[in-house]
C-alpha cells in the first residue's frame, strides 16, 4: 500500500485510512472498513465546525489499536490551537472508536461535530473498480443501518453511539459544549453484520466491546508471546525483530464461518482470507516457535477437501483447497473463490505439513484422527496430478477464471524458460515433483509408524524412490550444472535458473553430488542479490528485477531455500541467505514485507519494496522464524531436540529458550561460526 495509509487489523476484519483516520474510497488502495472479503465503511470523515482534521502524531498501540491526536484547520491553525481532537481507534470482528474534543481555552465552547458515513459493500476482489450497489441507509431507534442485499446475500453496516446525536442517512451530528479546559468524548461502534452465517450479538454495550478489544485482545497476544520460546540475543535488532513477527502472526489469525479454531491468512491488505498454500508453509515455518497454528489448519483443510470434480473450482477428489472467499463474487460463482482448488502443490504440502507436525510434537492422535484425508491426497498426486500418464506431478487450469499458473508462483508470467517462451500444458515445474517425492516418503513414515500399515509404507517408498530416479533423468541439465524449471508435456526442458532449486533441495528429492552445484547457483551473483535469492536470476531474458515472480525476492521462497541447503550441509551458503533476509528486516524495521525488489543490495544500499506487496504476511513473518530455527539447526529426533548452529558471522550469541515439542521444553544456544551444542532438556 502507498506510504501514508494507517491500518488497524485483527484475523481477516481491518480498516486502512488516511494519516487523520478518515476513510474516503481510493481506487489504488483498499481504503475502508473490510470483513470477510466485504468492504463495511467507504466513508468515515470527521469535521469539526465544518473543518477537516490534520494530524499532529499518531499512536500505534498494538496492530488493532491506534490513537490520532487531530486539530482542525490546515497547518497555519496548528500553533495555539484552541481545540484538538483525539481519536482512538480499535478493532476485532467489529470496528469501535472513542472521539474525545478538548476544549484549550477558559471559557466554555460550542462546537458541531460532524461524522460522514457510507459504505458500497464492494468485494475486496473489486476495489480497484467497484461495481455500484443499491445501499438503503436507514435510521433505527438511534442507529445508523447501512444495508446491501442480492438474493440471500446480505451485508449491514450498523453505527451507534454512546451520545445523542443526530442520526441521518448521511452520518451523525453531534452539537456539544465543553467546559472551560474541558473534554467531551463518545463512543462509536460499527457493527459488520453477515445474515445468515453465526449469529452475532450487536446488542452488546459499546463499553462491552472496548472491554472485550483493550483487555482480551491484550491479554490472548500476552498468552501467545508466552507460549512462544524467548529469544536473547546480543544483537538487539534480532529480538525486536523476532518479537514483531510473533505479533504480526497473533494478529493475522481469524476464525472463519462455521469453523470453531483460529487459522492464518495469507495477509495485508490482498490476502486477508485463508489460502491453503500459505497457510501450510506458515505452519512449516513456525512448528519450533507456534505448533498451536498446525492442528486447525489441517483440520479445516482436511474438512474443505475435494470430493467431487468441478471444473469451475478446479477441484478434484482428495485435492486440497487454495483459497476460500465469503465475498460477493464468490457467492455468485462470478470468481471461482468460495471454494478453490487450483494449486498442485497443496495437495502433497498437506501430507509434508502432517508429518512435520508429528515429528515435532508426536501428536500421533492427530495423524491417526487424518489418516483418510491424507491417504486422499497421496492418491491424488497420481490418480489426477499425473495429467501425461508420465509419473510427474503436472497441472492445467480447466475454466477461464481460474489461476493460469497453479503453483506458488502464480503470476501469468511465472513460468518462461530463459528466453521468455512459455511451456504448452500441463505443466511439471520441478518443484512439484520434490513435494510429490517428499509427501511420498513422509507418508510412508505415517503408514508405518502411525497407521499400522507396512504393505502402503513400502509402496510409497517404492513410488518415491522411482520418481527420484526418473526426476534426476529428466530434469537435470548437464551443461548448465542445474534441474530445469519443468518439462513441456512432450519432455523438453523448460531451462530457466530459478529459486527452485533451494525447494528442490528441502524436499530431499536432490543427488547428492549434484547439490553443490545448486548451492553454488543460489548464492552466485546470478540468483543471490545481497538482500536475498532471487525467484529468477539475472541474465535470462525474462529477469525483472520489480517482477513479483521474475526477479524480486521473497522471504518465505528464502526460507525453504536456506533450510534445504543445511539439509545438504551448505551451512555457510544458509548462513548467507539468513543474513540478507535478516538485514532487510533490519534496514526497513517493522513487519517483514512479503517481497522486495531484486536489485543488487550494492546498488540500492536499501531494500526496494514493491508497491503491490502485503505487509505484514504470514508466511513472510514466518520465514523469520524458520530462518532463526534454520541457523540455529533445530531438528526433531525422536524424543530429543537436536541443535547445530551455524550462524552468520556478526550475530554473536542467541539462546532460543523453552522451544516445545514432544520433549517437553527445551533450550537452544548458538554462537557465529560455534560448534554445536547440546540442547539442555527440562
Amino acid at each position: 500500500m502507498r506510504q501514508g495509509w494507517v491500518n488497524v487489523f485483527a484475523g481477516n476484519s481491518f480498516a486502512v485510512s488516511d494519516a487523520q483516520g478518515d476513510i474516503e474510497v481510493d481506487p489504488h488502495a483498499p481504503v475502508g472498513l473490510f470483513s470477510f472479503d466485504t468492504r463495511f465503511l467507504s466513508r468515515w470523515v470527521l469535521t469539526l465546525d465544518g473543518q477537516r482534521m490534520h494530524a499532529l502524531s499518531r499512536d500505534d498501540m498494538a496492530y488493532f489499536e491506534t490513537r490520532f491526536v487531530l486539530v482542525p484547520g490546515t497547518a497555519s491553525h496548528y500553533v495555539d490551537a484552541d481545540v484538538s481532537v483525539i481519536r482512538h481507534r480499535m478493532i476485532d470482528d467489529s470496528f469501535s472508536e472513542r472521539i474525545t474534543v478538548l476544549n484549550h481555552t477558559a471559557k466554555p465552547a460550542e462546537f458541531v461535530l460532524r461524522l460522514d458515513v457510507a459504505s458500497d459493500f464492494a468485494d475486496t476482489a473489486e476495489i480497484r473498480n467497484p461495481v455500484p450497489r443499491r445501499v438503503i441507509a436507514s435510521v433505527d431507534r438511534g442507529a445508523l443501518r447501512l444495508c446491501y442485499q442480492r438474493d440471500r446475500f446480505i451485508r449491514e453496516s450498523v453505527v451507534t453511539s454512546t451520545s445523542p446525536a443526530s442520526v441521518d442517512q448521511g452520518g451523525m451530528t453531534f452539537r456539544i459544549r465543553v467546559a472551560a479546559n474541558g473534554e467531551w468524548s463518545t463512543d462509536l461502534h460499527v457493527g459488520t453484520v453477515i445474515h445468515g452465517a453465526r449469529g452475532r450479538d450487536l446488542r452488546a454495550s459499546l463499553e462491552t466491546h472496548r472491554h472485550i478489544v483493550r483487555r482480551g485482545m491484550r491479554e490472548d497476544l500476552a498468552r501467545w508471546l508466552d507460549r512462544a520460546p524467548q529469544l536473547v540475543a546480543e544483537r538487539d535488532s534480532l529480538e525486536s525483530a523476532y518479537e514483531c513477527a510473533l505479533t504480526d502472526l497473533a494478529a493475522l489469525r481469524y476464525t472463519p464461518l462455521s469453523f470453531p479454531e483460529r487459522v492464518p491468512v495469507g495477509g495485508l491488505p490482498w490476502a486477508m482470507a485463508l489460502y491453503g498454500r500459505d497457510a501450510m508453509i506458515t505452519c512449516l515455518e513456525t512448528l519450533p516457535f507456534t505448533p498451536e497454528l498446525t492442528p486447525a489448519t489441517l483440520r479445516l483443510l482436511a474438512l474443505l477437501q475435494g470430493g467431487r470434480l468441478d471444473d469451475l473450482r478446479d477441484e478434484e477428489p482428495g485435492k486440497i483447497l487454495v483459497e476460500l472467499r465469503y465475498g460477493e463474487t464468490a457467492a455468485f460463482d462470478e470468481q471461482p473463490t468460495c471454494l478453490y482448488y487450483g494449486g498442485a502443490d497443496t495437495t502433497p504440502l498437506f501430507v509434508v505439513l502432517l508429518d512435520e507436525y508429528e515429528r515435532w510434537t508426536g501428536d500421533a492422535a492427530l495423524v491417526r484422527e487424518l489418516r483418510h484425508p491424507a491417504r486422499m491426497a497421496l492418491d491424488w498426486i497420481d490418480d489426477y496430478g499425473d495429467a501425461c500418464g508420465d509419473g510427474y506431478l503436472r497441472y492445467q487450469r480447466r475454466n477461464t477464471r481460474g489461476l493460469v499458473n497453479q503453483v506458488w508462483r502464480n503470476s501469468p508470467d511465472a513460468i518462461v524458460d530463459r528466453h521468455g517462451r512459455q511451456p504448452g500444458f500441463p505443466r511439471a515445474t520441478c518443484e512439484l515433483q520434490g513435494y510429490a517425492y517428499d509427501a511420498k516418503m513422509r507418508g510412508a513414515r505415517l503408514a508405518r509408524e502411525c497407521w499400522n500399515d507396512p504393505a502402503y509404507a513400502d509402496r510409497l517408498e517404492a513410488e518415491a524412490a522411482r520418481l527420484r530416479q526418473r526426476f534426476n533423468r529428466d530434469f537435470w541439465l548437464p551443461e548448465r550444472e542445474y534441474y530445469a524449471l519443468g518439462l513441456e508435456p512432450d519432455g523438453t526442458p523448460v531451462d530457466a535458473l530459478t529459486s527452485h532449486l533451494g525447494h528442490l533441495l528441502w524436499s530431499g528429492i536432490v543427488e547428492p553430488e549434484r547439490a553443490g552445484a545448486l548451492a553454488a547457483h543460489l548464492c552466485g551473483p546470478d540468483l543471490f542479490s545481497g538482500w536475498g535469492v532471487r525467484t529468477y536470476a539475472a541474465g535470462q531474458r525474462p529477469y525483472n528485477p520489480v517482477g513479483a515472480h521474475l526477479g524480486a525476492v521473497w522471504p518465505a521462497d528464502n526460507a525453504l531455500v536456506a533450510t534445504g541447503l543445511r539439509r545438504y550441509g551448505f551451512d555457510a551458503e544458509a548462513a548467507r541467505i539468513a543474513a540478507g533476509i535478516f538485514a532487510v528486516v533490519e534496514t526497513l524495521g517493522g513487519s517483514l514485507p512479503e517481497v522486495v525488489a531484486g536489485y543488487p543490495r550494492q546498488v540500492t544500499k536499501y531494500p526496494v519494496q514493491l508497491p503491490t506487496a502485503g505487509r505484514p504476511q504470514s508466511w513472510s513473518s514466518g520465514a523469520l522464524l524458520m530462518l532463526l530455527g534454520t541457523i540455529l539447526g533445530l531438528r526433531p529426533c525422536g524424543d530429543n531436540l537436536l541443535v547445530n548452529p551455524a550462524l552468520p558471522a556478526g550475530f554473536g550469541r542467541i539462546e532460543l529458550l523453552d522451544v516445545p515439542g514432544r520433549w517437553g521444553r527445551a533450550d537452544a544456544y548458538g554462537r557465529d561460526r560455534a560448534p554445536g551444542r547440546r540442547p539442555r532438556t527440562r
